[in-house]
């Protein structure tokens, strides 16, 4: 989040806008090279039949109406995108901690 939030997609990169996931941090994969990359941690949420496609984070579904990075880079504004990423993020980060809690219940009874 601090990354999105800090405006790391927004600053231009030479000829071209970032691309959310791509340029960033989480992506391990050196820049220009091929991707699915074995050590992506995103190809868990791109569904089986996106996972063969040349950036298959940018067909992860974002939202219920199933839209994703591809359809939003040719139908949405930048503004858009962040917003729509933004709130994937947090439902991510959210279920997530949810997850660890239920695998850890004596860290949230310490918490009390």
């Amino acid at each position: 989040m601090q990354f999105l939030d800090g405006g790391g997609y927004r600053s231009p990169i030479l000829w071209r806008s970032p691309r959310i996931f791509e340029d960033s941090p989480t992506c391990p994969k050196d820049p220009w090279s091929a991707c699915p990359h074995a050590d992506c941690v995103l190809l868990e949420y791109v569904p089986k039949q996106s996972r063969q496609e040349t950036v298959p984070c940018r067909h992860i579904p974002l939202n219920e109406s199933g839209e994703t990075l591809a359809t939003l880079y040719n139908t949405g504004t930048n503004e858009e995108i962040q917003l729509t990423l933004r709130e994937w993020l947090l439902k991510q980060i959210a279920e997530l901690e949810q997850a660890a809690q239920a695998e850890m219940p004596w860290k949230a009874e310490k918490a009390s």
